[in-house]
């Protein structure tokens, strides 16, 4: 297996037009979950060559930033394009490097896709504003400009959508762009870079060299890149540790973060809601992807009149589900990423049953032996939300509680610290409303009779609290890769100032 997995690496990062150079003989070893073993060697960048990347990343903005932005929207096409041309293999190489069953690896490059498909249509719409002046023979404008080399750090779950996210938006806005991924999964980071240079090939010499750029290696070039001046923009999808660390450098300089961090999502099922449906959306969202995404749903909320119809059915399906190789059978759950995750899962569960939880599941699956680490997913029955419940363990962890009231339910939800995603079951207007207003769900994602997991590219997507507050993807995320400008126009030939403020100056006519 381990052999024929390697061979299929190498075949894959070749059609997607790597170079040997860039995965053989270096230093950081990469090691697929599905068996554990290293399936590449990657070679690292150093300090010095970051720094030089970064100059060269701000020569390319300031080249890149007087193309128009309809012809910059180009480029993306382009690289919707080979993305489209590279689909399988790119996906098949997610699922290798990080463990994605099959369709959820194709899904993360169709997200790239469609984020591609957004930012041309955006290209053409980067619109400022006309503002009604207060003084006569006045107009005010608002308008955007491109504002810099953007830094993206990207986590390991979605290694190649959440560049996209940031990516596409920043190339239209006029940016640069420079990747540090995950040191857990590089190679498919060479592959996206590989695609986008094909693009920038075709696109022609209005892409000038290092308009994105990636750079391979530890916690030190993350650290370079957050502390420089001439990178404005800073995204950062990761820990909350990681990005409390990442905000607080940026801020020292007066930088700008875009923060997409920790998730300990929920969800509330009401008497109205249909128990099939909230049976198939409850499975997906705590168990899809291992349990290892931002949006993985974690604490369940079910209303004490359907507590005992549903939660049985759900002991069901924890027992049922298939855990296993996802490029072997049709396994539904894969691997987690690494010993660190499986222990971290452990530890939670250890904790929440020595809370007073009842622990379904959880248990270790022997597919590749010791070196690859598959679990099946746990559910655990809370008598309230306390210990582990309170935080975010990045595995397949599903806290169940009883609630009375709406009321109650809502106040549960939002008594954590993150506020990534949220979703209500319901049938009830009334109920879903009130999740939906004000005084409902506190996150920055809230889904109706669906779980919390996952999003579209048309909304922008991120959450409040110490998810971090930054937004990406759809909406109006692209602003945050712009800088805005405000412009006051005289086209009199008097100077009224506002406010009526008087400044009178007795002086001699400008011909004299």
């Amino acid at each position: 297996m381990t052999a024929s997995l390697r061979c299929e690496v190498t075949a894959l990062l070749d059609s997607l037009g790597v170079s040997p150079g860039l995965y053989t003989g270096g230093s950081l070893a990469v090691k697929s979950p599905l068996t554990g073993e290293v399936i590449a060697e990657v070679a690292e960048i150093s300090a010095e060559q970051a720094k030089e990347t970064i100059a060269s990343s701000l020569g390319a903005f300031k080249a890149w930033r007087r193309v128009p932005a309809p012809r910059r929207g180009e480029l993306v096409r382009l690289l919707g394009e080979e993305l489209r041309a590279s689909k399988e293999a790119l996906g098949r190489l997610v699922t290798l490097e990080v463990g994605k069953v099959p369709s959820e690896g194709l899904g993360e490059v169709q997200e790239m896709i469609d984020i591609c498909d957004f930012a041309v249509g955006l290209s053409r719409q980067l619109y400022g504003l006309t503002i009604q002046s207060e003084r006569p023979d006045h107009r005010l404008t608002e308008q955007w400009h491109p504002i810099g080399p953007v830094g993206i750090i990207s986590a390991f779950n979605f290694p190649v959508a959440v560049w996209s996210w940031n990516a596409a938006l920043a190339l239209v806005c006029g940016d640069s762009v420079i990747w540090k991924p995950s040191e857990k999964t590089p190679l498919t980071a060479l592959a996206t870079q590989a695609l986008f240079l094909k693009a920038a090939a075709r696109f022609g010499s209005d892409a000038p060299a290092a308009l994105s750029t990636l750079l391979v290696g530890g916690r030190e070039i993350g650290e370079l890149m957050v502390e420089d001046r001439r990178v404005p923009v800073m995204s950062a999808t990761g820990s909350t540790r990681m990005g409390r660390d990442v905000g607080e450098r940026v801020a020292r300089r007066f930088g700008r973060s875009i923060l997409e961090l920790g998730g300990n999502n929920a969800s509330i099922v009401t008497p109205s809601a249909d128990l099939d449906l909230t049976l198939r959306a409850v499975s997906f969202g705590a168990m899809g992807t291992a349990g290892q995404r931002c949006t993985t749903l974690r604490r369940l909320f079910v209303h004490s009149s359907v507590y005992d119809t549903l939660v049985p059915k759900l002991v069901i399906v924890y027992k049922a589900i298939s855990v296993g190789n996802p490029v072997e059978g049709d396994a539904l759950v894969g691997p987690l990423i690494d010993a660190a995750s499986f222990r971290m899962m452990q530890d939670s569960l250890k904790a929440a049953a020595d809370a007073g939880g009842t622990v379904h599941g959880g248990t270790r699956v022997d597919v590749n032996g010791e070196a690859s680490f598959y679990v099946r997913p746990a559910m655990v029955e809370m008598p309230s939300q306390t210990g582990p419940v309170l935080e975010e363990t990045f595995a397949p962890i599903l806290y169940v509680m009883k609630y009375d009231t709406l009321d109650e339910a809502i106040a549960l939800q939002n008594d954590v610290v993150q506020g990534l995603s949220s979703s209500i079951f319901a049938t009830d207007i009334r109920e879903v409303e009130q999740f939906l207003s004000a005084q409902g769900s506190d996150c920055g994602i809230a889904n109706v009779n669906m779980g919390p997991s996952g999003a579209e590219i048309g909304g922008a997507f991120g959450g409040e609290k110490e998810t971090g507050g930054g937004r990406e993807s759809g909406s109006d995320a692209w602003k945050a890769y712009m800088r805005r400008q405000t412009n006051a126009i005289n086209y009199g030939r008097t100077l009224p100032l506002a406010q009526g403020v008087k400044f009178d100056v007795d002086g001699g006519s400008a011909d004299a």
